[in-house]
């Protein structure tokens, strides 16, 4: 194995369709951020790209949320009392 984002902490990765980028969000403590990062034969291309920023944090380990390739739809579960489940859709 291959660390190919040293030093970030995520749980999911999303490849594009035809497999030249993928997804990963990364959150902080009042935001998540999910980045594209272009690849080709195993390597890295570039920097990371920002690809959404969300104004608000959700707890991003294990399965409490799932995302679809476009970042048209985030699901996720908030932590608490009750079972409260969100679902975020964009739609230009």
């Amino acid at each position: 194995m291959v660390a190919l984002l040293p030093g970030v902490e995520t749980y999911q990765v999303r490849f594009a369709r035809a497999g030249r980028s993928f997804l990963y969000p990364v959150t902080s403590r009042s935001e998540v951020t999910f980045y594209r990062q272009a690849w080709r034969d195993g390597q890295l291309i570039g920097k990371p790209q920002v690809a959404l920023k969300l104004p608000f944090a959700f707890h991003a380990n294990g399965n409490a949320y799932d995302f679809s390739r476009d970042l048209s739809t985030i699901v996720y579960a908030r932590p608490g009392g009750q079972a409260d489940l969100y679902f975020l859709s964009y739609v230009p």
